[in-house]
């Protein structure tokens, strides 16, 4: 019955190919509607799983599917296997049906790009590489399509590789990504040396609480949050996602805000049992992700291109997501990871819309009053403003208010401050975009740009993620409103963690005190920031401050980076480079070539081409062997 479940990664794998290997020979379109059927064919596929899963209790709510025996020595087998069960199947419902959404947006708009074809197979490939990464069952194969969305990750954001800046950005997407992968490959070898398996399940049906060594859990969940950190771009290893930015929009929107993004707040769901036993790496999680919401948050200020401003917003997001989990309550991190998906893919892809638009501009304080010119793309974008505001009854106030709540009712009352704080900056932010791009005044030069509604193509998926940024969060509604579904889907994974935690509960009327309290301070920040830029607007009134200068300039942390981490490793790099590399491992092996070619030249002479010398030196030869012989 569950044999064809292995299509969900096959579908896109098999898009790859065709537009890989057969792509440059076709014209038109058909290489885009080859690799949006393949993704929408995974979508269904997985739609099927989800409503087998649904049909049975949720004891039983888990199918593995073993592939093949890939590594087999001594006790250990890995398999290629994979997992549907609630967590995996509700991350391929986002991936697959985003995922399509934006392959079908894409059509229109990379339409007419010489890479037309590479495009999609690029997008099929990330499309595989993470669906690789949320079905696997076991932890080496998770790290393949680890590796693989950073693999594609690099292939996207350099798409347009004849422009320096996107390979510039793609390197160093690449590289930050390598040192959080570090982290997670030690950690991987760890679970092997105190495990001897790879597997989830085996690894986790250990985590006894009363005989687990605390130690080497804590050691193992810190190495794979390292992971997590630079996956899902948390403080430290942030910086890279801004520059992504380089890439095609639709790459912006399907890697970077909606998928490849939250591999890392997925892998902490998955080993949460194992996370759940480790005080210490959970309250880490709560600090750097309080960190990271709140400060990109103040970076997505003072932006003023379009999508950067988006970029730290995804990054604040982000580590709301990570708040959740810190405090424990991993299903409300999925939640918003589902919700964060909606509203974030229809301001991407409505940010692209824009670009599109007014001639690849990106600068908003070079756009204004394009509500009228763009009404379809301002309204769905201005639905995305609103749930990502924290304004029911869009989705992203339910998944929020669930944050906000859980980081109360754990006791972490200074971190509930820094990320209500946040939230005020991100409704603030977001209506400071929608104010200076539809709203005030045209601020572009209205004889050579004329902005225009982007066609069906793109049109029609904003529209789809606008219904499902109004209504998707209503599957996961607050205890006083009624019953959370999406919390009770996914309560078998979450059980062993949920154990382990002992959650606090809070009152139905302190509840809805904070629901209140977040409500207020998104509705206040939402008026300030119209009050300020939805009129006629020339500049930013602080824009020559210090402050806002060092806030636009990103706390000059890229600066700080490149001078004490950058350029002394490529000094130390050259230093090697010209005394060792040079000097030692070329002189030894060019000094063992002149050696050895020297000595040729010695014995070539003794090559005389007179048998006389020859019969001579074969005489002297068996004269040494008889003196050796009878004397020593």
């Amino acid at each position: 019955m569950v044999n064809y479940f292995f299509l969900i990664t096959a579908l896109p794998l098999l898009g790859f190919l065709i537009n890989g290997l057969l792509g440059y020979k076709v014209k038109g379109r058909l290489p885009g509607i080859i690799g949006s059927l393949t993704v929408l064919g995974s979508f269904v596929i997985s739609v099927i799983a989800f409503f087998n899963l649904l049909g049975v209790t949720p004891d039983q709510r888990r199918i593995t599917i073993d592939l093949y025996n890939w590594i087999s020595s001594g006790n250990l087998n890995i398999g290629i296997a994979y997992l549907i069960d609630p967590l995996s199947i509700v991350m391929c419902l986002i991936i697959t049906g985003i995922g399509f959404l934006i392959h079908v947006y894409s059509i229109g708009y990379m339409n007419g790009d010489k890479g037309f074809a590479r495009f999609f197979a690029f997008m099929n490939l990330f499309i595989f590489a993470m669906l690789n990464l949320v079905l696997a069952d076991n932890f080496l194969l998770m790290f393949l399509g680890w590796e693989g969305v950073g693999l594609c990750s690099y292939l996207l954001i350099g798409f347009w590789y004849e422009k320096k800046f996107t390979g510039d950005a793609a390197n160093k997407a690449f590289w930050v990504n390598r040192i959080g992968d570090l982290g997670f490959i030690i950690g991987l070898f760890f679970i092997l040396q105190y495990f001897h398996s790879l597997n989830f399940f085996v690894v986790f049906s250990a985590l006894n609480p009363l005989t687990v060594n605390a130690g080497i859990i804590t050691i193992i969940t810190i190495l794979l949050f390292v992971g997590a950190t630079g996956k899902s771009a948390q403080i430290p290893l942030y910086v890279w996602l801004p520059d992504a930015m380089a890439g095609p929009t639709p790459v912006s929107a399907l890697i970077h805000a909606a998928t490849m993004v939250t591999a890392g707040v997925y892998m902490v769901a998955r080993c949460s049992a194992m996370f759940a036993l480790s005080p210490i790496t959970m309250n880490l999680m709560l600090i750097i992700g309080a960190c990271t919401a709140f400060f990109s948050a103040t970076m997505a200020v003072t932006q003023n291109d379009i999508k950067k401003i988006l970029a730290y917003s995804t990054i604040s997001q982000l580590g709301f997501m990570f708040m959740a989990l810190g405090a424990g309550a991993f299903s409300t991190g999925i939640f918003h990871v589902t919700t964060h998906a909606y509203f974030k893919a229809l301001m991407f892809l409505g940010a692209g819309s824009v670009i599109h638009s007014m001639h690849d501009e990106q600068d908003i304080m070079h756009m204004g009053g394009l509500k009228t010119k763009m009404k379809v793309t301002f309204i769905t974008f201005l639905m995305g403003a609103i749930a990502i505001s924290g304004i029911p009854p869009f989705s992203g106030f339910f998944s929020k208010d669930e944050i906000l709540s859980s980081i109360y009712s754990s006791g972490n009352y200074a971190v509930y401050v820094i990320a209500l704080l946040a939230a005020f900056m991100t409704a603030f932010y977001i209506f400071r975009l929608v104010g200076l791009t539809f709203f005030s005044n045209a601020r572009y030069d209205e004889n050579n740009v004329h902005p225009h509604e982007s066609p069906n193509l793109m049109t029609i998926p904003l529209i789809i993620l606008a219904i499902l940024s109004i209504i998707g969060g209503l599957i996961g509604l607050p205890g006083i409103l009624g019953t959370n579904i999406f919390d009770k889907f996914l309560e078998p994974v979450f059980s062993a963690s949920k154990l382990t935690l002992h959650e606090s509960e809070i009152s139905s009327s302190t509840e809805t005190i904070l629901i209140l309290v977040s409500i207020i301070v998104a509705v206040i920040s939402v008026l300030l920031s119209i009050r300020v830029y939805a009129k006629e607007f020339s500049k930013e009134k602080f824009a020559e401050s210090s402050l806002y200068k060092l806030i636009q300039n990103k706390y000059y942390i890229d600066e700080f980076y490149n001078a004490v981490i950058v350029k002394p490793l490529r000094q130390l790099s050259e230093l090697l480079y010209k005394f060792f590399d040079l000097k030692i491992i070329d002189g030894a092996v060019n000094g063992s070539g002149k050696f050895f070619d020297s000595l040729a030249a010695d014995w070539r002479r003794i090559q005389t081409g007179v048998i006389q010398d020859y019969a001579i030196l074969s005489v002297a030869g068996i004269v040494a062997i008889l003196i050796y012989i009878l004397f020593l």
